[in-house]
């Protein structure tokens, strides 16, 4: 078992002992009691958080983050772009499950591998890139929420709009990609 694991299932058996403490007496916590249990959980959750930062930080999980994220990105913005440019032809009830088929898996992916990037580009480009990737993602909800309600000129203005913010999260991913690509000490 890891060290994430194990820190996790103290936490765990820390409140729960926790809660146990506190209801033994309706009127009164045993402090003496509940103290240690509560210093044996700092620990427990500072243990877990340090384990995490380390594995976040893992080279390899951050080379596969990465290529997960400039794949989800190149995904996400050429199906935007496909579908872009057949708005004429999409039917406004249909856009809403064609967003699901074609963007809900990458962008799904997007987030979850997300935090790599922090480690990698720094906060500032991390804030950056996600900046434009957030404002994207609630166009497409936009798109999904008109198609629902059959509004047409919303779908249209709404996916160009999608695609103008991924195109901008693209670029900015790239160019931070290639700068830590050209650091000495990248991975």
């Amino acid at each position: 078992m890891s060290t994430k694991t194990i820190s996790l299932l103290v936490i765990m058996a820390v409140f729960l002992a926790g809660a146990f403490i506190s209801v033994l007496d309706p009127t009164q916590i045993n402090w003496t009691w509940f103290v240690p249990v509560l210093g044996v959980g700092l620990v427990a959750l500072y243990i877990y958080k340090k384990a995490h930062h380390v594995e976040a930080k893992a080279s390899h999980r951050l080379s596969g983050n990465l290529q997960i994220l400039d794949t989800s990105l190149a995904n996400i913005l050429g199906n935007l772009e496909a579908l872009n440019a057949d708005s004429e032809n999409l039917p406004v009830y249909e856009a809403r499950f064609e967003i699901d088929r074609l963007l809900r898996e990458d962008l799904n992916h997007f987030a979850n591998a997300r935090e790599s990037m922090k480690h990698v580009f720094g906060l500032q480009n991390y804030a950056d890139v996600m900046s434009a990737f957030a404002a994207g993602e609630r166009y497409i909800n936009r798109v999904w929420s008109a198609s629902t309600d059959g509004y047409v000129e919303e779908v249209r203005s709404y996916l160009e709009r999608a695609t103008q913010q991924f195109r901008e999260a693209r670029s900015l991913f790239a160019e931070f990609q290639q700068q830590y690509q050209s650091t000495p000490s990248s991975v």
